[in-house]
């Protein structure tokens, strides 16, 4: 195997006084990559949705069915996006996840019809399970052993960063109007993938997972898509828990969803130390522990248990992507992105029958409250599924 810090890597930061900090380049890219692959292609549209309502370019259940086709196209990129690799090459399939994301978002800007935006929004799914699958292992393949943990952190980093902006610059943004939004928006992923572009990571693609022990990949591809249905109520409910379920202000709410971004990256970026310093199997139960504590904050009634909890749900339940990939890495080797591309399909996957199952209950009981006990349940499993079976 080549050496991961190869001179392609390497001559980036000849000009750095600090050669240790040469693999922030690459994991910056990879970070550009998951800003625009979920921070941008999934959590964007949860502020554009009301706003897409009311300017009557859909109706509720026509916005709700663009989430859903968003979803369906994240799973087809996440299973095809090591398969598009083999046959071009790591680079040029990140090329084609951010330019498919960008103009998918040129395309929003125009109100076309629900099939019109239907079909773009299933295309930034793909592009975002493209990205989202490839960016994390390819980067830690890049970098030096002991920097593969933070380096992933950098790179899952990118999440929590995305729904930060989206939170604070999209209502700015909002007053040019909303086809403005789309494609200012599809403009800054345009100057990321500049910016991403020279540093993507080249690295091979192995197709199974050699000396990998599979008893550990099980249960982390499991637990991971357990502990994703158990972010669901956090995801979709939130917001509408602060304000219809509590009482508070938009104002609140929207502050509850900075603080869930904050704690995302914020997780992230701690987590990736973390797997270096402690390992893989025993920061996985830390942060998954953080996550159940979140969910249960949640459920109490005091305002500054939700916006904690809003906080921890973030800093463990996103938090958590980067100690999966850490994790994955230590269990497979240089055959990681195999691992991780199944439990990325694991989560994404249980989020998407949970949140149906989940919408079923609260149509039925209106109850926010069952809803994050669901969630709680969930969150306590995977605790369990990386305590005892590991």
């Amino acid at each position: 195997m080549k050496d991961p810090a190869g001179p392609s890597h390497r001559s980036l930061f000849d000009s750095t006084s600090d050669a240790n900090l040469w693999f922030l380049r690459p994991a910056l890219s990879g970070a550009s990559a998951t800003f625009v692959g979920v921070g941008l292609a999934r959590f964007a549209y949860l502020t554009l949705f009301p706003v897409m309502v009311t300017a009557q370019w859909l109706d509720g259940g026509g916005a709700g069915l663009l989430g859903a086709f968003n979803l369906m196209g994240y799973l087809i990129g996440v299973s095809g996006g090591r398969l598009l690799a083999k046959h071009i090459g790591v680079p040029r399939s990140l090329d084609c996840g951010m330019l498919l994301t960008a103009l998918s978002f040129f395309a929003c800007g125009w109100n076309g019809g629900l099939v019109w935006l239907a079909i773009w929004r299933s295309a930034a799914g793909v592009s975002g399970g493209v990205l989202m699958s490839l960016a994390g292992p390819a980067v830690q393949a890049v970098v030096e052993p002991a920097q593969r943990g933070t380096a992933g952190g950098v790179v899952i980093s990118g999440v929590g960063t995305g729904i930060i902006v989206t939170a604070l610059a999209i209502p700015p943004i909002l007053n040019w109007g909303l086809p403005a939004a789309w494609i200012v928006l599809a403009a800054c992923i345009v100057i990321l993938w500049a910016f991403a572009r020279p540093a993507w990571p080249r690295t091979e693609i192995f197709e199974q997972p050699k000396g990998a022990n599979f008893g550990s990949a099980t249960v982390l591809i499991l637990a991971y898509g357990i502990a994703g249905a158990g972010m669901v109520p956090h995801m979709v409910y939130l917001a509408d828990l602060a304000v219809r379920g509590q009482g508070h202000t938009f104002s609140f709410a929207t502050y509850a969803l900075l603080l869930f971004g904050l704690g995302a990256l914020s997780g992230t970026l701690a987590a990736g130390r973390a797997v270096d310093r402690w390992g893989g199997a025993r920061t996985i139960q830390m942060w998954f522990a953080f996550q159940t504590f979140a969910v249960a904050l949640v459920l109490a009634p005091p305002s500054f248990c939700l916006l904690l909890g809003a906080f921890l749900g973030g800093f463990g339940g996103i938090g958590a992507t980067a100690v999966v990939l850490g994790r994955a890495r230590e269990i497979a080797g240089e055959t990681a992105g195999v691992i991780w591309q199944y439990a990325t399909a694991s989560f994404a996957i249980s989020q998407a029958v949970s949140s149906l199952a989940l919408a079923l209950v609260f149509a039925h009981t209106g109850s926010h409250g069952q809803l994050f006990a669901v969630g709680l349940a969930c969150s306590l499993a995977a605790v369990g599924m990386v305590t005892w079976f590991r």
